[in-house]
């Protein structure tokens, strides 16, 4: 059997303990299938007296994270401090350039550097892991790298965030608020204290601007992707978008045409009968289209100590094992710039909720802007009525170009009728 691989821990969090835990708990496991023993000989947090519930007397301690680099014994270094600069960055440049191998599952500086470190990663002949970047313990990198390299790939999408799903989830079944369901998330330990960084989308934004660049062979490009957050959805959205067959998520999509890709993240109008639309709670899912093997799907717990440090361990175990694949699926000097596509090229369907006064008049406005701008109407909700009161206009399009859809939402915003901004969400018929 080879020598023992040694692996040098940055960020003893929830992630960085399961990574110990499991690689001591399997540790017979990984050295059969690996061919190698593998252990733990550094570690570096903020704060060497805390309590972690597991004991690192046999590890050295580095108060300096970025000296993990230099430590003699330690062959890969594995970042769980995170954020897209500052230590985590300077650490993996630092490893790259003392000849040691990283294993990372910090989307955010994937997104913004994964390029650039790959480059230096490739030509010194070492590996560039992140498997636990994207969608925790789905093992969708390695999917799309190696399990679909012989597919040329069309549209990859998903439910990217666990978060932002679970709130949907719980606002369709209990009927609550968006707010109130935060908060419920927070106390839970599925929502951050801030978290704006997912119910914005930016989370979801950062790895599918990583599946995209797996995907097409491009480079990976987050300015480029389209976001927006779940903060406006409603109860009432999710009521009429029940009535009208379909559920909502937050769903990262991308897709190859003949201008460029897509790059999309924003709430979604998902058919009853897709297999998407009943993944639930604070599970991710992935889909993948491939012209010889079709549609697959890939779904499991999108984050959490165990999913994600077990995506931590195999690209370990990746290494061990002396597998060292492209960092995106093909040499990163050879990456694409592709042409983004503009979200007002988008071609689809769309729902529209309107806020309006019940009097007569108001359907025949409606209808002159969708004429006006060459939006046909497919199906149109209005429930009860209220002479002089406000109440829900509801209609859904069939396919027109996203530009032309924004002209008729502003031209029936400005009619007096109306009296809040209307709620617009894109329809996808997968």
């Amino acid at each position: 059997m080879s020598d023992p691989l040694r692996i040098g821990v940055a960020g003893l969090g929830t992630v960085g303990v399961g990574t110990v835990k499991l690689l001591r708990q399997n540790k017979t496991i990984l050295s059969e299938r690996c061919g190698r023993e593998i252990i733990v000989t550094a570690v570096s947090a903020r704060d060497p007296a805390k309590d972690r519930g597991i004991s690192l007397s046999d590890c050295t301690w580095h108060s300096d994270a970025e000296t993990l680099a230099t430590d003699e014994n330690v062959d890969v270094v594995v970042e769980l401090i995170g954020g897209s600069d500052g230590i985590a960055k300077d650490l993996i440049e630092a490893a790259l350039a003392n000849g040691k191998h990283v294993v990372t599952a910090n989307k955010a500086l994937v997104a913004h550097h994964g390029c650039a470190l790959a480059v230096t990663a490739e030509n010194a002949r070492l590996v560039l892991a992140y498997e636990a970047a994207v969608a925790g313990g789905i093992p969708i990198i390695k999917a799309l790298r190696e399990g679909m390299s012989a597919n040329a790939i069309d549209r990859v999408y998903g439910i990217l965030n666990g978060t932002c799903n679970y709130i949907l989830t719980s606002m369709r079944e209990t009927g609550k608020e968006f707010q109130m369901v935060l908060s419920e998330a927070q106390e839970l330990g599925y929502a951050e204290a801030d978290p704006a960084f997912d119910v914005d989308g930016i989370d979801a934004a950062h790895k599918l601007s990583i599946l995209a660049s797996l995907a097409f062979g491009c480079q990976v490009n987050f300015d480029a992707v389209y976001v927006e957050g779940i903060q406006q959805v409603s109860p009432l959205d999710i009521q009429f978008a029940a009535e009208l067959g379909y559920r909502i998520k937050l769903l990262g999509i991308t897709c190859r045409t003949t201008s460029g890709i897509e790059q999309r993240v924003h709430p979604c109008m998902v058919p009853l009968g897709a297999p998407i639309a009943h993944v639930e709670d604070v599970f991710n899912a992935v889909v993948v289209h491939g012209d010889h093997v079709g549609r697959t799907l890939y779904e499991g717990r999108g984050a959490g100590q165990g999913p994600t440090s077990s995506a931590v361990v195999a690209d370990i175990a990746d290494i061990a094992s002396g597998r060292n694949t492209r960092t995106f699926g093909i040499q990163a000097g050879n990456l694409s710039k592709l042409q983004t596509v503009a979200m007002s090229e988008r071609v689809g369907s769309y729902y529209a909720r309107f806020t309006v006064i019940d009097r007569p008049g108001v359907l025949a406005d409606i209808a002159a802007a969708l004429r006006d701008h060459d939006v046909s109407m497919e199906a149109v909700l209005q429930r009860g009525r209220a002479p002089g009161e406000s109440v829900s206009v509801v209609l859904t399009t069939h396919e027109t170009r996203e530009a032309n859809m924004m002209a008729t939402i502003n031209t029936i915003d400005e009619t007096k009728a109306v009296l809040e901004p209307t709620m617009m969400i894109r329809v996808e018929r997968f």
